[in-house]
């Protein structure tokens, strides 16, 4: 990582110490409270549970310390996602999404945002740029994208959308503020899932919105009030706990996702192989531009489906699961969930186990396949 990357990640677990008093915790204290003492005028105190908690505000500081802007949690991904949509989005508004991004993201465009008179148009994440943004009120990316690991230049899309009108949220769930930092190259606004690396240990749902514009911020902060989409304080506590290991797991992740990509290039059962790191990828030189680290996932094609499911089923260090960013190492056949992929389409998230003896599982499963 970069100097400022290494100044962040070691401030991080330290945050709440500039605060402390002598017997004060140093772990962070849960607090499970629907409601607060209040009497007289309680302006700027703690109120009731679905305006504020100490554990989201603890989240909170360090998910902005990460993002270097504020931030807005929320009890999913799609949470946050759907907050950055009903917040600031009205009937008549128009929107562009990428075609190839997590899919469920179309999905409330098409069956909830459709009916309110909010419009929608499809773009694939390699080609965003193109047609431009005018008449647009927001344009949504992911990238990399979920689940083929296209990009699209961000700095760029952000100058065309801003100069069109238009705002440019990014879906930096793949990457973590330690892997990418789109507000630093001109997106006004960032939506994660921290459901992935951020928590690391796939045992709670939570998400985040980020962004530099205090307008933006106040109508997320509202949306959440109002809306009650709100974080359980455990899970932000599993999320506050997760976070403090988040450097030394992502960067064990992206370390062995490079050496297990360059090594699945050479075998004989893989075609369609993407990861960004590699030289040979479509998208390197520009993740090399943008990107910290190249990440943790890589995606591939076997022969077939049940080739597919065969190697994931048969891999001893791998679990057959939904989602991304565990300790664990992980892989789906995304065609079964919905993507416009190939049957033999594979997501693989590398875990943190060490990288030999992960690779020899992978290989082990992949010979069994290909004989």
């Amino acid at each position: 990582m970069s100097e400022t990357a290494n100044a962040r990640a070691a401030a991080l677990p330290h945050l709440r110490d500039r605060g402390f008093a002598t017997g004060d915790p140093i772990p962070l204290p849960l607090t499970m409270a629907a409601i607060y003492h209040t009497p007289g005028d309680a302006a700027g105190f703690d109120q009731y549970g679905r305006f504020s908690n100490p554990t989201w505000d603890a989240v909170e500081h360090m998910l902005a310390h990460l993002e270097g802007a504020p931030c807005v949690a929320f009890p999913s991904g799609m949470a946050a996602t759907c907050s950055v949509f009903f917040a600031l989005l009205k009937a008549g508004d128009r929107i562009l999404l990428p075609s190839d991004g997590y899919h469920t993201t179309r999905a409330l465009a098409d069956r909830f945002l459709k009916p309110f008179g909010v419009t929608y148009d499809m773009r694939p994440t390699s080609t965003f740029l193109d047609g431009g943004f005018e008449g647009y009120r927001l344009a949504f990316v992911e990238t990399p994208a979920n689940p083929g690991l296209d990009i699209c230049d961000i700095a760029a899309v952000a100058k065309a959308a801003q100069m069109a009108g238009a705002l440019l949220a990014v879906d930096n769930t793949t990457m973590t503020p330690f892997g990418q930092r789109p507000l630093d190259h001109g997106a006004d606004i960032v939506v994660a899932a921290d459901t992935k690396a951020p928590n690391g240990h796939s045992d709670v749902l939570f998400g985040h919105v980020a962004s530099r514009n205090a307008d933006i911020i106040a109508a997320l902060t509202g949306w959440r009030e109002i809306s009650g989409s709100i974080p359980g304080p455990f899970e932000a506590w599993l999320v506050h706990r997760g976070l403090e290991t988040l450097d030394v797991r992502f960067d064990r992740m992206c370390s062995s996702a490079e050496v297990i990509a360059r090594r699945l290039k050479g075998h004989p059962a893989i075609s369609g192989l993407r990861f960004p790191g590699l030289e040979s990828d479509p998208s390197h030189n520009l993740a090399r531009a943008q990107m910290e680290r190249f990440g943790f996932l890589i995606s591939f094609e076997l022969a077939s489906e049940d080739k597919a499911e065969d190697f994931i089923n048969n891999c001893d260090l791998m679990q057959a699961a939904t989602s991304f960013g565990g300790v664990h190492s992980s892989a789906e056949r995304r065609s079964k969930r919905g993507d416009a992929v190939a049957a033999g389409f594979v997501r693989l998230s590398v875990g943190c186990e060490p990288v030999e003896e992960l690779w020899k599982a992978i290989e082990a499963s992949l010979d069994k396949i290909s004989g």
